[in-house]
């Protein structure tokens, strides 16, 4: 096998499960095992994992995920997240077992209480951009603040095997923007999946213009004078909440977690994985997985 350079994909874990639970939870279709636990989001997420792997050929990998619903942006803003509901009785259960499927896998799990999976990507992206390419796999738009020359982002769209491929490049073609300016653009229009609210009235469309214009919120700040009257009263009125929300849109790329290259080389041994598939009764999953003899033929 030729000596490929290395390269490493992050995977957001809860957006892959979360992705595939829903896409098949629709038709009440659980895959219940004898066990009487449901596999359906864990099938799922394997299927979504491997046929990346299989498309965009990392020689390693990570998954990284959230640790609960409790982070420091909840204790700064208790409403952070606060629309969501918990989660589907079904999908419970496949929290942890899909972290031991990975694991079968020897593939690095990878969270910290307290942070998002996204701070852990963050660190782990600024960490290894120097040695290796980095690419990080998720449905979550929030993550393209961190494109870099040696990051790229692999956008889930709808169904498997289908992806919008960002780097800084395409992102300035489709926004007008730099990727870090994404920071400053949720801060002025907030982000409704994450629920807080930004500066109201402020939509991405004034709030890009603004970016375009004064660079980023502190530019905006120190030239309110500049500003039609409408978006100068806007901002006064929410100057708390537009630094709040900025930094809850700020990834935080300094959380105490790393991934050493050699701990995440794409090494899975066929028997361990198998039994733990058989284990969980996960069929029709096993035809996808790199094994040795599939990697090197």
């Amino acid at each position: 096998m030729e000596n490929k350079k290395p390269s490493l994909m992050l995977v957001d874990g809860m957006a892959l499960l979360f992705r595939a639970f829903y896409a098949t939870a629709v038709t009440g279709q659980y895959m219940i095992n004898s066990k009487g636990i449901p596999t359906n989001g864990i099938h799922g997420f394997v299927k979504h994992l491997f046929t990346a792997v299989s498309l965009f050929k990392p020689t390693h990998l990570a998954v990284c995920w959230d640790m609960g619903s409790k982070t420091f942006r909840t204790e700064l803003f208790a409403d952070y997240k606060g629309n969501r509901g918990e989660a589907p009785v079904e999908l419970i259960p496949q929290f942890d077992l899909v972290k031991e499927v990975v694991a079968s896998f020897d593939i690095p799990n990878i969270g910290l209480e307290g942070y998002e999976a996204d701070d852990c990507i963050g660190t782990i992206a600024n960490q290894m951009k120097n040695h290796t390419h980095v690419s990080i796999l998720t449905g979550d738009q929030d993550i393209l603040q961190l494109l870099d020359e040696r990051i790229s982002v692999i956008l889930l769209k709808k169904g498997y095997g289908n992806y919008l491929v960002h780097t800084p490049q395409t992102f300035f073609e489709e926004k007008g923007i730099t990727p870090a300016q994404m920071i400053d653009l949720k801060a002025l229009m907030g982000d409704t999946s994450d629920n807080y609210p930004g500066v109201r009235g402020i939509g991405e469309k004034t709030a890009l213009k603004l970016l375009q214009e004064f660079e980023h919120v502190e530019g905006i700040i120190s030239n309110l004078d500049r500003l039609s009257k409408s978006n100068k009263t806007k901002i006064e009125q929410d100057l708390d909440m537009l630094h709040l929300s900025r930094i809850l849109a700020e990834i935080k790329c300094d959380v105490p977690v790393s991934c050493a290259l050699e701990d995440a080389g794409l090494r899975i041994e066929k028997e361990k994985a198998l039994n733990k598939l058989m284990e969980i009764e996960l069929r029709g999953v096993q035809r996808l997985l790199p094994f040795d003899e599939a990697i090197i033929s």
